[in-house]
Formats: C-alpha cells, structure tokens, sequence
C-alpha cells in the first residue's frame, strides 16, 4: 500500500475512535431520555421540580366547605402571613395565576347542605364496623421509613460513626422501625404497604440526571455548588415526589405513617459527632406555609386539596391521640419549636409546618419525629441494636429503641380506632 494511503487510514481510524470515545462519554454524563422525562424545566413561580398546576380538577370541591370553614383553616392552619394569593368573596374561592389565565372559582356551600369532598382516603367515621378485637380492620395503611440508608446515608447527612462503633443511619433505623410495625399493624386488621422497602431510594433519578436543573437555578455558580444542590434535590424533593407518586397513584391509603428520628446539631464532622443531653418526641401535621412558600403555584393548589378535603381535621384528631401515647409510652418531652421558625403550634407536641411529604400526599400524614439520634442515652440504645422483652441499656432495663417507637404507634392507633368504630 502506498504511504500515503497509510497516513490517511490511519488518520481516520484515529478520527472515527476519537468520535466514537466522544459519543460514550456523552452517553454516560447524559441522563438517558426516560430520566430526563421526569425532570421539569425550573419555574420561579413553581416549587423544585414541580409542575403546573391543572386548576380544572379544583371544580371537584364546588359545595364542600363554606366561606366562614374556608377562612378558618386558610388563616388558623395554613397560612403564617397575611393572605395574599386567594380571592375569597361569598360565593366562591379563585387561586391567583400567572402560568394560567383560566382558573375557575371554587364555589362555596350555602346554608347547612355540604358535597362530600372527592378522594381516596377515608376518616373514621366512614369506616365499616370493625370485626371484634380487630379495630384496624380494612384501614389501608402506608408506612413510609423516612430518608435513605445504605450507601446514601452520608450523601444524606442523616448518618454519623464514633470511633469503629456502629453507624448511626436514619434511614436503615426507620426502615427497621417499619418492618417491625407492619406485621402488627396487619395481627390489628389493617392493610399495610411500606413506601420504602430497601435502602436504596424510590426515584429512578439520580443527582447527575438533576445536574442541568441544578445549574439553570445556580446559573454561573461554581460547580461544587451544583453538585451539591444537585444531590439535595436528589434525596430531598424528588425522591419524596416519587414516593408521593406511589402514594396516591398505587397504594391510595387512609393514613401515612412517616417514621423519623431526630437530631441535634453534631457539628460538620460525622466521624466526630458531638453528643447532647437534649431528647425529645414531637408529630408534624400539615400546615404553616411561608410567604416564600405560598408564592409557589403548585404549592397554592396542593393547599386548597388539603383544605377542601378536610385533612387537618382528621390528621389532628389521630394525633392528639397518638402523641399522648407516644409522651406515656417514651417517657420524652413534647419538643418546642422556637420563636421564629416556620411552625404552628396545635396542640401538644404537635406542630404545623409545610412539608413536601405531607404537603404532596393527599390523605392524612403523621409525620413522627421522636428521640434524638444523638443524645447520649439514643446513641447507647441504637447501639444495643434491635432485641426482644428488656435489657440493662444506659443504666436502666429497656425495650430495644425500635421496638418501644413500633409499641407507642400501636397503642395510640388501637386507642384512636376503637373510640370511633362500632364493632361487627
């Protein structure tokens, strides 16, 4: 062959591997198209990768509530700032708009005549009779073990390790807590689902699918920037949008149980945690949106299904219950929020606040966060591991620490069901 027609296959073998190493290296740093799908262009007038609200689906709720109930919940539950994105006259209800020029008015009911509210769960007082000593019987329950464990925990920051002991992971601890419930709550007749079965997250998105959104909201931010707010969106609001997808797409319960632990600040160091005296136990109940908040569109019509389908009421009724046994059965003080924060206080260690997880999943939250994984005697207890009956645990016999939070939901839920269903 002659040389130069050597030069030049050689030039484009070279050439074509060059252009097919450019092709996967975009393959493998791009999000495949099923991924990208699910990622929103970012809105300003939206939450983190929300979506624009169908307003035509709030004509549902025409008759349901009246002026005064609306008013009420808007100012008493929802709202911590003055109302600014709701036109309320005596007939109706109309959400302010921007990304759409036709939002109908929701109509309220006049007189003593209600529509019942369309959706999927059910409160207490529509429940069937239960059949005796089964006074969960039928209730779809949903247990969602809050966070991620495994390999996500310390992406998370909910994970720390003293020395070669074992880590603390909220995620594991909560998906432990659920799977020791579940069977109980099933023995009680109730029909259980767990949102989250493994350590690994829900969403099918990873935080390199989110870089591109990350980027356009951080625009000219440095990159360790993007990354970062990039894994945040990953583990804080797209895997509670895709568990809030199963919710009321698949399992469509009568009640969430959200399983947390809390924590104190233990410093930037997980390997060095600083250890505290404080613990405490409180529930968080839907409500207390910021100004910042409410501003969102999405945000306004995710409200107004919680107020037209009366979540509060029963959210807070199965609260107050199974706070009071949760403070009897833990011994914990009712945790109090300090003046500032973003909370409303309902009752004891009961508070309001705008969480996406109970914001998105349109039935009845409790969202549990007691013992503070980082107290001295909590950290004793989480390393005694799960066991059965008692053990000398910090100077005292106690049950395991996931088996006293599982006892404390039971008694609370058996209490609150049997005062308000009639027995078969």
């Amino acid at each position: 062959m002659p040389r130069c027609l050597q030069k030049t296959s050689i030039l484009c073998s070279l050439g074509a591997a060059l252009i097919i190493g450019c092709i996967c290296l975009w393959l493998q740093r791009s999000p495949n198209p099923s991924e990208r799908s699910l990622v929103p262009d970012p809105d300003p007038r939206l939450a983190d990768l929300g979506e624009a609200p169908d307003w035509s689906a709030l004509k549902l709720y025409d008759g349901v509530l009246s002026r005064n109930e609306f008013d009420t919940a808007l100012r008493d539950i929802y709202l911590l700032g003055p109302n600014r994105h709701f036109d309320i006259t005596d007939e109706g209800v109309r959400v302010a708009s921007t990304i759409s020029s036709h939002v109908p008015r929701v109509s309220f009911a006049q007189g003593k005549n209600r529509s019942r509210p369309p959706r999927y769960w059910r409160p207490a007082s529509q429940l069937p009779p239960a059949s005796k000593g089964r006074p969960l019987d039928g209730i779809r329950i949903a247990i969602d073990p809050g966070h991620i464990g495994g390999k996500w925990a310390r992406m998370e920051e909910r994970w720390y390790q003293i020395e070669e002991t074992t880590p603390v992971t909220e995620g594991d601890m909560t998906l432990l807590t659920a799977e020791l419930l579940a069977p109980d709550l099933e023995a009680l007749g109730a029909v259980v689902t767990l949102v989250r079965s493994s350590p690994d997250p829900v969403t099918e998105l990873r935080p390199d699918d989110l870089r591109s959104y990350a980027r356009r909201v951080l625009s000219g931010a440095p990159e360790e920037k993007i990354i970062s707010l990039s894994e945040r969106m990953f583990y804080r609001t797209a895997e509670i949008r895709a568990r809030a997808s199963l919710v009321n797409n698949t399992i469509r319960p009568d009640l969430v149980l959200c399983l947390h632990f809390n924590a104190e600040d233990w410093g930037a160091l997980p390997n060095k945690p600083r250890l505290s005296p404080r613990n405490h136990f409180h529930i968080i109940l839907h409500g207390a949106y910021l100004d910042s908040e409410i501003s969102h569109e999405d945000e306004r019509f995710e409200l107004m299904h919680k107020i037209f389908q009366g979540t509060h009421k029963e959210e807070a009724a199965l609260a107050g219950v199974l706070a009071t046994a949760f403070l009897k059965k833990t011994g914990l003080p009712a945790y109090l929020y300090s003046i500032g924060r973003p909370a409303k206080r309902v009752g004891p260690a009961l508070w309001a606040r705008n969480l996406l997880a109970n914001r998105l999943y349109q039935c009845p939250v409790l969202f549990f966060e007691p013992y503070v994984m980082n107290n001295n005697e909590v950290y004793e207890r989480i390393q005694a591991g799960d066991y059965a009956g008692e053990r000398e645990v910090a100077g005292s016999r106690k049950q395991s620490i996931y088996r006293e939070y599982r006892d404390a939901i039971l008694a609370g839920l058996k209490i609150y069901y049997k005062s308000r269903r009639a027995t078969k």
